[in-house]
């Protein structure tokens, strides 16, 4: 009997301890923190002229992508539409700065801040970034207002509760709380993610508000969702490390200044860790470096492996592009480097990202023109191509890495006659194509050869793979 009351006393106390100890972790109430924070908190209401232009013959409608549509819709008076949209933002000077998402006043024509849900002021831009998603507002007001301070993001641990402030579907002043969700995440939206997630609700009209911690700092700022209909628990904010500096060189400079390395780089796989005998996939795979960048005059080579950047170890490849926009312009750094199944040191002075990377798309235009001229007939299949280029891949819509050759003409009597102009050939009998040498001397192969019919395996224009046997004789 004393061993049975011995345990139930145990087990009293073991609930008494944990209902004392979640009582500890869990915030009583948010009020006193959200009265606070409030009056810091804006919404954002912006108008933008839209011009767009009518259906001259409005009897006749067609289907959406009809060429017929594109046809008329030239024909059509221009009309001049007010479109509008609205976000969030949050004061950082007591004059009246303020930060908010790019996509929030981005084409704006006019921006208007309302401060604590009272008060409307006119705001003009003093900077912003696409790239990061962040625009830096001025208030047109003497008044003083009362600003937020920015908080350590890189403290904030997973599980720590956040509460988000904004406007969601201009409903205004609306607060959610939460907790971190994770951290380091990327989404595809832009070249420079490491977003915090959270699950505190963040819905339309949030974007640019600011998430904060229990002591008030703002750690993020709240800039998408993942849901097509709202909020579902989990939303991401740009950390406040991240987007600081950033957001001071807006207000000093009116626009970024970033560090560029000059490279395009890739994910370290498994496989390729095991062929280049690293201990484990880790880094930053250089697949090409851009002529007179910062990386080719330090002698940065395809096929390395940046392991670390002036001190920083990388150990996934999106880490890499972050830590170099956030170095200064000009700055000499340490790479270190994987070559030939050993670590090597490079010294690299490095370059602007806003004018340097200017000046490479133009190089690779360049390039796309001077390979788009660079036809061969191949009188043998009766059929003309050219090299596949970056420019191609990127309007078929195919793989980053995908090699091969365009067909620019076919021949009535060729072989290759169910094939099209425009179509991309990557494999012939299994093997990848990788230029016009290559392809030519596969057909001479199989021509020589007792086989009639050949495996061809080709992109058609819109991006879908095929199979066809193609017989040569």
């Amino acid at each position: 009997m004393m061993k049975i009351k011995a345990i139930f006393f145990s087990l009293i106390f073991i609930l008494n301890f944990s209902s004392f100890s979640n009582s500890q972790n869990n915030p009583g109430s948010f009020a006193d923190l959200a009265e606070k924070l409030m009056p810091s908190v804006v919404n954002i209401s912006t108008t933008q002229t839209v011009v767009t232009k009518s259906n001259p013959f409005p009897n006749f409608q067609f289907p959406p992508g009809s060429p017929f549509e594109d046809m008329f819709r030239e024909f059509g008076t221009p009309q001049e539409k007010q479109s509008s949209a609205l976000g969030s933002g949050f004061i950082i000077d007591e004059k009246g700065l303020v930060v908010t998402n790019n996509h929030v006043i981005d084409g704006a024509d006019d921006i208007v801040v309302q401060v604590n849900g009272e008060k409307k002021f006119k705001a003009k831009v003093i900077g912003r970034d696409p790239l990061s998603d962040i625009a830096v507002l001025q208030i047109e007001s003497k008044e003083n207002f009362i600003p937020v301070n920015f908080g350590d993001s890189d403290k904030a641990r997973i599980g720590d509760w956040v509460i988000a402030i904004g406007n969601p579907f201009g409903l205004g002043g609306t607060v959610t709380s939460g907790i971190i969700s994770a951290r380091n995440r990327s989404i595809g939206l832009s070249r420079y993610e490491d977003y915090i997630q959270t699950d505190a609700s963040i819905n339309s009209g949030n974007s640019g508000g600011p998430l904060f911690d229990m002591k008030g700092d703002v750690i993020g700022i709240n800039t998408a969702i993942l849901g097509r209909s709202g909020n579902v628990g989990i939303g991401f904010s740009i950390p406040s490390n991240s987007a600081k500096p950033i957001i001071d060189q807006l207000i000093e400079f009116g626009e970024t200044k970033r560090g560029w390395l000059g490279v395009r780089i890739q994910e370290v796989t498994k496989e390729i860790a095991e062929i280049e005998e690293l201990d484990e996939p880790r880094g930053a795979l250089v697949a090409s470096v851009a002529e007179n960048s910062p990386s080719e005059k330090a002698g940065v080579k395809a096929g390395d492996i940046i392991l670390e950047f002036n001190g920083t170890r990388i150990r996934e490849v999106n880490e890499l592009p972050i830590i170099v926009a956030k170095t200064e312009v000009g700055k000499k750094v340490k790479v270190k480097i994987w070559r030939n199944k050993k670590e090597i040191l490079k010294t690299i002075i490095l370059g602007r990202l806003e004018t340097s990377e200017f000046g490479y798309k133009a190089q690779q235009e360049k390039l796309n023109k001077e390979l788009e001229n660079v036809f061969k007939e191949i009188p043998s299949i009766k059929i003309s191509v050219r090299i596949l280029t970056p420019k191609d891949i990127k309007e078929i819509g195919l793989p980053n890495q995908t090699k091969g050759i365009v067909i620019t003409d076919i021949n009535k009597d060729s072989p290759f006659k169910v094939l099209q102009i425009g179509d991309v050939i990557i494999e012939v009998q299994k093997k990848k194509i990788n230029d016009i040498e290559s392809f030519e001397k596969l057909i001479d192969k199989s021509l020589k050869s007792d086989q009639n019919t050949i495996l061809v395996v080709f992109y058609d224009k819109k991006g879908e793979k095929n199979y066809v046997g193609i017989k040569l004789k």
